[in-house]
């Protein structure tokens, strides 16, 4: 039996790290909370949560050299994993309350207000995954996750100019308008939702993560 991926839970201040630090264990990897930066340049994968505020997570994520830990480890084709806030941080910039801020700019794209009649987006939600995802490998199109959020990228802007490279799998959702709900880009993956609130399918979301460290 082979041993269990390495995963560290970024701890920069702003997200929920023990409800991730849980979901990651029971999916079967061996899991670690920290800021380190060797710990984190030499997981098998590492998950970057976010919650609460675009500028504010990108402030705490730079004070823990974040930023550089992220752009590193993609560099080497080292896997990473953003989680809501923890997504939309790796487009280019968000704009909250009329204030822009800039992301980590691995996508192109600007995260904004989701237009909606009930804002937040705060309960369970379908989503629309391309058939070739792994992310979503063997989950049925009907599983609902669980999402909590008032902004949202609405434009995918990268496409893959080189047919020899695998083209960024992207997954929809629909709150209002519709709007980007994850992203599978080389070893950079992402979800709007939170698959460590979202039950068995997000259970099964983070083993097809896991599976591919």
């Amino acid at each position: 039996m082979s041993p269990a991926k390495k995963v560290v839970v970024f701890d920069y201040g702003f997200g929920n790290v023990r409800s991730a630090e849980r979901a990651l264990a029971a999916a079967g990897a061996d899991v670690t909370i920290t800021r380190d930066y060797d710990a984190a340049m030499n997981a098998d994968g590492l998950l970057v949560p976010g919650v609460g505020a675009f500028g504010a997570c990108m402030s705490g994520l730079r004070e823990a050299r974040g930023d550089w830990v992220v752009g590193r480890r993609l560099a080497g084709g080292r896997p990473v994993m953003g989680i809501c806030v923890g997504m939309q941080i790796l487009f280019a910039r968000g704009i909250e309350h009329g204030v822009e801020s800039h992301g980590l700019d691995e996508w192109p794209g600007t995260v904004g207000p989701l237009k909606a009649d009930v804002v937040p987006h705060m309960g369970w939600n379908t989503v629309e995954a391309p058939a070739s995802s792994r992310l979503f490998a063997g989950l049925d199109a009907e599983e609902r996750y669980y999402f909590v959020h008032s902004y949202a990228v609405h434009d995918w802007e990268l496409e893959s100019g080189n047919p020899a490279l695998r083209s960024p799998q992207v997954t929809w959702a629909t709150h209002g308008e519709r709007f980007v709900a994850a992203v599978e880009n080389g070893p950079l993956w992402a979800t709007q939702f939170h698959p460590e609130k979202s039950g068995d399918a997000g259970a099964a979301l983070l083993r097809n993560w896991i599976d591919t460290l």
